[in-house]
């Protein structure tokens, strides 16, 4: 690559190494499948290596190398444990001769690919989606939190960058720790499919729910980490103060049987995309997304997008986007707090409506070609400031800071 080009004809050759690419659909996994179809609409070249399974979930973006890999055990065996490139795969990615190396998870995939930067002297670079370390206090291992946040640290401290995807979440980083050069990545969303006119009465009325029901969305992974018994209890608290509130679910997940039985007058839609999910948002009154492991919140972007006032947790995800008071409402995570501001919502359509046209108005300032032509542009500055040495040496000097934290 000529030093003297300008950006704009300059290409790269990208190596992203994923924890998952296509096998569960999530936000982030959306996120980066658009990241690479954009690379490649710009004339970049890309190498996806990720874990891969018999039926994937949706058609992806790019080319996608297949990492061995093992299910997570438990109630979480739709998730794989990379085990690095081999083979073929190693091969591929030797004789691409990558540019730079992003990372996306902090897992035995994501060591390797560090490694690999480091021997060919090229920079590594991170995107952060979410707080692992805060998901054993979920299953009763809250013991194992703190050694994972220093794992964390020793990780992306050794990353040229760390793409955060949020403010909010830069602020956390820095305060714990993680990363060097925290910048952000933060997401994008399409405001033509997400849109209130996408609101169906007669879809609502044909899934179960009367003319005047009070619909409350939950959107996500039916998963312990995105505060699903939160959920159900903030709704239920708020059904007695109002008994016109009816809950919607789209998602999947391990615990769908359990939300259910918890939940047994609710709508659970299932897996949605497209316009199908589109229609679910729109046809809601209010969204509520309780989970504080989020580090961006792309659901609800989406339900903004869709016109819809949000309720979230006083957590680095929903603090980004929800705007306390014009578009919805923020609060500690905990039922009671949540199920008072469901309430509120509730009782009065002219404020839902309020919020919702102003959430919709803040939609529009996320782009995604916006957010992605940053991106590269970090990915850029990461590649013409790289110093192997110096990179090393600050890696030191990280790492002896983390010591004495």
């Amino acid at each position: 690559m000529s030093a003297h080009q300008s950006k704009p004809d300059r290409k790269l050759r990208v190596a992203l190494f994923s924890g998952n690419y296509n096998y569960v659909m999530d936000g982030p996994v959306r996120a980066l499948n658009t990241l690479v179809a954009y690379l490649e609409g710009k004339g970049h070249e890309v190498l996806v290596f990720a874990p891969t399974c018999g039926e994937p979930a949706f058609k992806h973006s790019g080319t996608l190398l297949s990492v061995p890999s093992l299910a997570f055990p438990g109630k979480r065996s739709e998730y794989r444990f990379g085990l690095g490139p081999r083979g073929a795969a190693k091969r591929r990615l030797e004789a691409f001769k990558p540019d730079i190396v992003h990372i996306a998870a902090p897992d035995y995939t994501g060591l390797f690919a560090l490694n690999f930067a480091r021997k060919h002297r090229i920079p590594a670079v991170a995107s952060f989606h979410t707080r692992f370390d805060t998901y054993p206090r979920y299953y009763n291992m809250r013991w194992l939190e703190a050694h994972l946040t220093r794992y964390l640290r020793y990780f992306y401290n050794r990353c040229e960058h760390v793409y955060a995807p949020s403010h909010s979440m830069t602020d956390e980083l820095r305060e714990d720790g993680i990363g060097r050069d925290i910048r952000l990545w933060t997401r994008g969303v399409d405001g033509e499919l997400f849109n209130p006119d996408k609101r169906d009465m007669a879809w609502r009325e044909s899934v179960g729910f009367q003319a005047d029901d009070i619909v409350v969305a939950f959107v996500g992974r039916l998963v312990l980490e995105k505060g699903i018994d939160v959920f159900v209890d903030a709704f239920n608290r708020a059904r007695k103060l109002n008994p016109s509130l009816r809950p919607l679910v789209v998602g999947e997940g391990p615990e769908r049987q359990s939300f259910s039985k918890q939940l047994p007058d609710a709508h659970f839609a299932g897996y949605l995309q497209g316009e199908d999910l589109a229609r679910a948002y729109a046809s809601a009154d209010m969204f509520f997304n309780p989970s504080i492991t989020e580090t961006f919140g792309n659901v609800t972007l989406e339900a903004m997008a869709s016109g819809l006032p949000s309720i979230g947790a006083a957590a680095a995800g929903s603090k980004s986007l929800i705007k306390d008071g014009v578009t919805g409402f923020l609060a500690d995570p905990n039922p009671e707090g949540f199920a008072q501001q469901i309430a509120t919502l509730a009782k009065d359509a002219g404020l839902r409506k309020q919020f919702g046209d102003t959430a919709r108005e803040n939609s529009k300032g996320f782009s995604w070609d916006a957010v992605l032509a940053e991106l590269v542009s970090h990915y850029f500055e990461a590649l013409d400031s790289f110093d192997p040495s110096q990179s090393t040496s600050k890696e030191m000097h990280a790492a002896s800071r983390q010591h004495a934290a």
